[in-house]
C-alpha cells in the first residue's frame, strides 16, 4: 500500500502507517531497529516533527518500544486482523502534537495583536494573575498547567471576539484529550523549560499592556516556536543535536 492510496487524513498517520506496513511485511523483526528519524523524514519527504508523530502513533499501539538516546525497535508484531482493529480506533481523530501547536502559532500569534487593540484593565489583571498562578505552580512542583491555560484563554477573550475565545478553548481541549500529547509529554522529565516560557508570556503581557498589536504578535509567534522547539528537542529520540527543521 502506497502512502497516497492510505485511508487516512493526517500526515502522520499515513507515515505511522507506511512503517507498519514495513514491519508487517517483515522488513523489521522483534528487536530490530527502525532507521533513525532523519533517515525517515529524508525518505519520505516530511519534517521529523512528522515522523515524530508517527513513531508516538505505533508507540501508542505497542508496535514499537522507545529507548531515549538509542533509537526505536520493534516490540510487537500484529496479525492482519489485529492490524486493522488498531487502525479503526480513536487515533483517527487524535491531532499531532507538533501540528496542534503550529495551529495555535499561526492563530494565537493573530488573535494576540487582535487582542492589543481591545485589552481591558480588567483583561490585564486576569493575566497577571494567571502569571502569579504559573509562578506558583513552578515554585511548588505543581505539574498542572492551569496557570498557563488561563494566560492564553484571557488572551482570547481580550479580543472581545468570542468566536476566537471558542477556537482557542477548542485546541486547548483538544490537547487536554490527545493520547498523543499525553505521551509525548510522558518522556519529559525535566520541566525547567516552563521558566523559560513564563518569561515569555512576561513579554506578551508587556505588548498587551502597551497596546502595541505588532509586538504581541511577534511574542506569541516566538513563544510558541520556543514551546516547538524545546518540545522537539527533550522528546528527541535520536540525536541531541537535532536541526530543529519542521514543516516543510
Amino acid at each position: 500500500m502506497t502512502i497516497a492510496t492510505m485511508p487516512t487524513t493526517r500526515l502522520y498517520q499515513k507515515i505511522g502507517l507506511a512503517l507498519q506496513e514495513r514491519i508487517k511485511a517483515g522488513e523489521f523483526k522483534i528487536g530490530d531497529r527502525l532507521p533513525p528519524e532523519r533517515d525517515i523524514a529524508e525518505a519520505m519527504q516530511v519534517s521529523r516533527s512528522v515522523v515524530r508523530e508517527a513513531i508516538v502513533m505505533l508507540e501508542l499501539k505497542g508496535l514499537v518500544n522507545v529507548r531515549k538516546g538509542s533509537g526505536v525497535y520493534v516490540d510487537k508484531l500484529f496479525s492482519a486482523n489485529q492490524l486493522h482493529s488498531v487502525n479503526s480506533s480513536s487515533e483517527v481523530s487524535d491531532i499531532g502534537p507538533f501540528e496542534l501547536i503550529q495551529a495555535r502559532q499561526v492563530l494565537e500569534s493573530q488573535i494576540a495583536s487582535f487582542a492589543a487593540m481591545n485589552v481591558t484593565k480588567n483583561d490585564i489583571s486576569k493575566l497577571r494573575e494567571a502569571l502569579d498562578t504559573e509562578l506558583i505552580q513552578l515554585e511548588t512542583g505543581n505539574s498542572d498547567y492551569d496557570g498557563d491555560k488561563m494566560f492564553h484563554l484571557t488572551i482570547a477573550e481580550a479580543s472581545q471576539n468570542s468566536v476566537l475565545s471558542d477556537i482557542v478553548r477548542d485546541l486547548w481541549l483538544r490537547r487536554e484529550q490527545s493520547p498523543m500529547w499525553r505521551h509525548l509529554h510522558s518522556r519529559i522529565t525535566d520541566v525547567s523549560y516552563r521558566t523559560a516560557w513564563l518569561e515569555d508570556h512576561e513579554v506578551i503581557l508587556r505588548a498587551l499592556k502597551r497596546k502595541d498589536p505588532e509586538a504581541a504578535r511577534k511574542a506569541m509567534w516566538d513563544h510558541l516556536e520556543n514551546v516547538k522547539q524545546t518540545l522537539l528537542e527533550l522528546s528527541d529520540i535520536d540525536d541531541p543535536l537535532f536541526d530543529g527543521f519542521l514543516f516543510r
